[in-house]
């Protein structure tokens, strides 16, 4: 593609022929991938119109190197990061129950529930069994106030299940609860956001609405065959066509989906899912939690990146139907979630954005696109950007 605009280091050349070929050939519309190696940037790369329905229109502006797009549940790995931060630095302990912070908690069988278990995806409340409306989503009291009052579908600790939308208000509250009433998007602007200079947001300013695309479905593949094929299992299917499932019920734990295109929606702080960035700075973000970037590291105690790296949940996922991986908060390497290698870290965002960290490599990864495909943890076009920056490294 002629339009691919940025930097790559030498070496890294790879990733802008991926990047490239997923505007040829996996009708991307508009995207940025960035990485950082070590603190360093050695990727910054971006191409397409800023929104997503601009190919249907006449002109449409191009994506440009501060444009920033809504990340989906990539935004789970920002704050899984935020709670750790708090737990390295002696506000949340891990191991404590979720009521010994929020008493209302502890309603109807969920006084069991520790902290680590809401981070880890354990904590059996993924489901609203009466579903919240956007409206009502926005309110932290409210939505708080529901999530407290949630039967538990399973043991709270026994099993894990994605909790797909009810993790923006665990977090959430645990965090103002911890913090003396400051939203998990005011601590991560002061603490996170300011220091390393970030185009990060969970709860977006005003004065920066102006450079957020929008964001919108891509079609699905042709019938001829041509263009990407996603072909899920047929349980996958199966689940999210019920709409008695955990599955559906969880993803629609606020129900109609939100326009993720209202600016009240890119205002609120939703830790689950409408995290906005740029993808350099969801790059650094990475890069700083495991490294030291321009004088500044997050986690600062080996212990900390251990928590995120070593398994706390594995295997078949309640909520998604397949066997997933997690740390405290990441999702690990693995079948459902390829990343760059055993060691890597990091979330998915469902239909397109990822970013992770690995250890072992310095290298930080962040790919952000305004097009949305029905992937949920393996979208072809980020994979072609892991295979191109796999082969740029060995």
């Amino acid at each position: 593609m002629d339009g691919v605009r940025g930097t790559v280091d030498e070496g890294f050349e790879p990733v802008r022929d991926a990047f490239a070929r997923n505007f040829e050939a996996l009708g991307e519309r508009g995207a940025a991938v960035a990485v950082y190696r070590d603190g360093r940037k050695v990727v910054d790369l971006w191409a397409g119109s800023r929104d997503a329905d601009a190919v249907t229109e006449a002109g449409g502006a191009p994506w440009e190197h501060g444009t920033a797009q809504i990340v989906r549940s990539a935004t789970k790995g920002v704050a899984a990061a935020v709670l750790l931060m708090l737990a390295e630095r002696g506000e949340l302990d891990l191991d404590a129950p979720v009521g010994h912070y929020w008493p209302e908690f502890k309603a109807r069988g969920k006084d069991r529930a520790l902290v680590r278990h809401v981070l880890a995806h354990r904590a059996g409340v993924p489901v609203l069994d009466r579903p919240l409306t956007p409206a009502e989503a926005l309110d932290p009291d409210l939505a708080a106030a529901a999530v407290a009052a949630q039967a538990p579908v399973w043991e709270p600790g026994s099993d894990h299940g994605y909790h797909a939308q009810t993790y923006s208000w665990l977090t959430g509250e645990l965090v103002r609860r911890v913090t003396g009433g400051r939203s998990l998007g005011e601590w991560l602007a002061a603490e996170v956001s300011a220091p390393l200079g970030l185009d990060l947001w969970i709860g977006l300013p005003d004065s920066e609405a102006g450079r957020v695309g929008r964001v919108g479905p891509l079609p699905e593949p042709s019938a001829d065959g041509s263009g990407p094929r996603l072909r899920p299992k047929r349980a996958v299917s199966e689940a999210y066509a019920n709409p008695e499932s955990l599955t559906r019920r969880a993803f629609g734990a606020i129900t109609p989906m939100p326009d993720e295109n209202d600016p009240a929606y890119h205002a609120a702080v939703l830790p689950a899912s409408n995290g906005i960035a740029t993808a350099p700075s969801l790059a650094r973000f990475y890069a700083a939690l495991i490294g030291e970037v321009d004088g500044v590291r997050l986690w600062r105690r080996p212990e900390t990146l251990a928590l995120a790296r070593t398994e706390a949940s594995a295997g078949p996922d309640r909520t998604l139907v397949v066997s997933t991986r997690f740390g405290l908060g990441h999702m690990l390497h693995g079948p459902a979630s390829p990343l760059l290698s055993p060691h890597s870290f990091g979330h998915p965002g469902r239909g397109g954005a990822l970013a992770f960290a690995d250890p072992e490599s310095g290298l930080a990864f962040a790919y952000v696109t305004n097009g949305f495909r029905r992937s949920v943890t393996a979208d072809p076009r980020a994979q072609s950007l892991i295979r191109a920056l796999r082969s740029s490294t060995t």
